[in-house]
């Protein structure tokens, strides 16, 4: 196609469904999103601090009642604690309730504050519990007693919302140097420790006072969660309407960033190729921009006489875009030399075909191609996954593909890998044979089967040697007019 470079001295760029938007709106706009940026983000911040403290409140309050049970089943074992920590070497690290009746002794409340032990209380992911165990034998040489129990509810962390089993644990030991390494072996591990009060009055109060606090955390969380979903909805009923806004601003400064600037005359001067009989097209439509918009200076459309090549421009429709991309992905044609494109729309389906050649599923293929067609509009603005809008780019190429399926199909006498028999066939079976005897058919005198392939071919033995040789001729036959239509195009052009 034909092509001039033109050059305009200026560019508008005008919407029929929404008015350019001014520089102070955009200023507004862009200070309202700042502001609400910021707003959103204090928010969040507020609300991941928040869970995280309502974890942590709810970690304490599993320790504290675990460790209470850990404690009323500890009194009256006194003296077996107190024998055990005195040995050195054998000390055990768990002793279960069938070992030791203590299920992992400890003591009552008074009787730990006569013998001096001290103990660490916690949770821990419960994947590292059996390393911590074993961590906390070989450091320490199982001088002291440790209980522990899942908590069944999932904790949920609140900076990936990923749910973690965790189990409580208590640790005594004799020795504020040992109840130190414990609480660094923890800590090491991603345990978290929390105080817990020996003395049974004061762990109810801890109790009432956390329980307190976690229907506190949880009323303000609530209100919190309300604000932040009531500014995210306002938000979203006009951020399409945003968005829509900053494209158009910035495709006019991209637009606008391809011209030069003439400093003398103060004027933008865009140079650009375009097909020469879509020159009357532009001007009329640059004026018609002009009197819209009520500009008294015009727009200048001069068109520039150049010896450089013009880029290859091919023109397409919904029907032919397919095909022009398969032809553009091997290559582009010179500017001026005859588009590839236009004859593939029958080559390439009827290859295909030759391949194909089936007439049930050519028909399901044209069916296929026919609904993406009809349902073209809802289609085009739904999303797709990748292989079917692979599918419904080319609809046009699949309809083209099963329209010839079905042609060299009735060729082949063919449905659903089926024999078609549309005619009487033109070779004969004997009447009698024995099973496992070859058979040999024979020609009818004088008749010739009208249209295509015998049926009669199909489950032969030496059907596909046939089939295949008669597929394979042909296609040399479309290759050698490929070629042959090529040479004499590309001779006549140069």
């Amino acid at each position: 196609m034909e092509k001039s470079s033109i050059t305009m001295r200026s560019i508008y760029e005008f919407d029929n469904t929404m008015a350019a938007t001014s520089a102070s709106e955009i200023d507004e706009l862009a200070d309202r999103s700042q502001s609400l940026e910021t707003r959103i983000q204090s928010l969040n911040d507020s609300y991941e601090t928040l869970k995280k403290r309502e974890v942590e409140l709810t970690e304490w309050r599993w320790v504290l009642r675990e460790a209470g049970g850990f404690f009323d089943r500890a009194r009256g074992q006194t003296d077996a604690i107190r024998q055990s920590l005195e040995e050195d070497d054998d000390a055990p690290l768990l002793h279960n309730a069938e070992e030791n009746g203590m299920n992992g002794s400890a003591q009552g409340d008074r009787s730990l504050s006569v013998m001096n032990i001290g103990f660490v209380a916690g949770v821990i992911p419960r994947e590292r519990i059996a390393a911590f165990e074993r961590i906390l034998w070989r450091t320490l040489r199982g001088n002291l007693y440790m209980n522990q129990s899942e908590i069944p509810e999932a904790i949920i962390n609140p900076e990936n919302h990923e749910e973690i089993r965790k189990n409580v644990f208590v640790i005594f030991a004799h020795g504020k140097e040992i109840i130190a390494k414990i609480r660094k072996i923890s800590e090491s591990l991603g345990a978290d420790l929390y105080s817990v009060d020996d003395n049974s009055e004061n762990r109810r109060d801890q109790v009432s006072e956390v329980n307190t606090r976690l229907g506190d955390l949880k009323s303000v969380l609530r209100n919190t969660k309300q604000t932040l979903d009531a500014e995210l909805t306002q938000i979203g009923r006009s951020l399409a309407a945003w968005i829509t806004v900053i494209k158009k601003e910035k495709a006019v400064y991209e637009t606008l960033n391809r011209f030069s600037y003439d400093q003398a005359r103060k004027t933008l001067i865009a140079e650009a190729w375009c097909p020469t009989n879509s020159l009357n097209l532009i001007k009329s439509t640059l004026q018609d921009v002009n009197d819209r918009a009520g500009l008294s200076i015009p727009t200048i459309v001069n068109q520039i006489r150049t010896t450089k090549t013009p880029p290859t421009y091919n023109k397409t429709n919904k029907f032919t875009l397919g095909f022009q991309t398969i032809i553009d992905a091997y290559g582009t044609a010179k500017y001026q030399e005859v588009n590839p494109g236009l004859p593939t729309i029958i080559t390439f389906p009827f290859l295909f075909a030759v391949m194909f050649g089936d007439f049930g599923h050519g028909f399901i293929m044209f069916l296929a191609a026919c609904a993406m067609i009809y349902f073209e509009k809802p289609l085009s603005k739904g999303k797709l996954d990748e292989l079917f809008s692979m599918a419904f780019f080319g609809r046009y190429i699949m309809l083209m593909m099963g329209l010839f399926s079905m042609y060299t199909g009735l060729i082949y006498c063919d449905a659903f890998s089926k024999d078609l028999a549309l005619f009487p066939s033109m070779w004969q079976w004997p009447e009698n044979f024995e099973a496992g005897q070859d058979v040999v058919a024979t020609r009818v005198e004088g008749y010739t089967y009208p249209f295509g392939m015998d049926w009669r071919w199909h489950d032969t033995e030496n059907d596909l040697l046939f089939s295949n040789s008669y597929k394979m001729k042909l296609s040399i036959l479309m290759g050698w007019a490929h070629v042959s239509t090529a040479t004499s195009i590309q001779k006549e052009n140069y």
